[in-house]
């Protein structure tokens, strides 16, 4: 079976700082890739080139039939563009700070995205994000504006405007980072579901005893690379001297 996601030879530099050095791994379709690591390591940035909201200087890029060689991107600049639109048209992005429209409401912004970007019928759109605010748990708060929700509200909100494009992928950047802690286990639920529902997902998180319980793959990154990979037996047995002081640290911490 030919893998969902395909990243080879990852490659990218801010200024002199040499970010991603070669960074390899693959995903097969309805399985959670949890990336974890110090901060500076590469992981937010790996996730970025997913979508190219970062675009990597070299390595190649593919989500299902989609995919762009950075090392040799298309020269006519029509043709790069059409690439990158293939590219964030199969995955969703799931920011840290929610990035809610604060002039739209709940649903408006759920629609926005389907209608105005994907072209889809407003009363279908309108349906789907209905039926997604049911599953992330905020049926009847439709007209709500994000300033009247809670900050775990607005992330379930920006879950569900991810999923509202009916992507192949789901790209959660700490999800729960930005939150109060007695906020962080509703939004980590709604995660947990997707997961049970065969979603596939990646997510850069420091949430390591939820990590255990949800990821098939685990990529440990350090200095840029992919210092461990394996599956939820990274965060339990790690095997590399550099994993296991970052979970000490993390479980510690925790």
């Amino acid at each position: 079976m030919t893998d969902l996601i395909e990243v080879r030879g990852l490659e990218k530099s801010f200024g002199d700082q040499q970010v991603l050095q070669g960074v390899d791994f693959t995903a097969a379709s309805g399985t959670v890739t949890v990336l974890l690591g110090p901060s500076g390591s590469g992981k937010t940035t790996v996730l970025r080139s997913l979508n190219v909201l970062e675009a990597p200087d070299a390595g190649l890029v593919r989500i299902s039939d989609a995919s762009i060689d950075f090392t040799a991107p298309p020269t006519e600049k029509a043709a790069y563009r059409q690439a990158i639109r293939a590219l964030r048209a199969r995955s969703g992005m799931v920011f840290q700070s929610h990035n809610l429209f604060p002039h739209r409401t709940v649903l408006g912004n759920l629609i926005e995205g389907p209608v105005q970007v994907q072209g889809r019928d407003v009363e279908e759109a309108t349906a789907s994000a209905r039926a997604l605010l049911d599953q992330v748990g905020l049926a009847g708060r439709e007209d709500a504006y994000p300033s009247q929700l809670s900050g775990g509200q607005q992330q379930r909100v920006g879950i569900a405007r991810a999923l509202a494009l009916k992507p192949e992928v789901l790209l959660l950047d700490e999800p729960t980072s930005a939150l109060d802690p007695e906020l962080v286990g509703e939004v980590l639920a709604v995660i947990r579901d997707l997961a049970s529902e065969n979603w596939t997902l990646m997510i850069v998180t420091h949430e390591v005893r939820f990590a255990r319980d949800v990821a098939d793959q685990v990529l440990f990154l350090d200095g840029g690379v992919v210092a461990e990979r394996g599956g939820a037996e990274v965060l339990t047995d790690p095997r590399e001297e550099r994993t296991q002081r970052f979970l000490a640290r993390v479980l510690d911490a925790g």
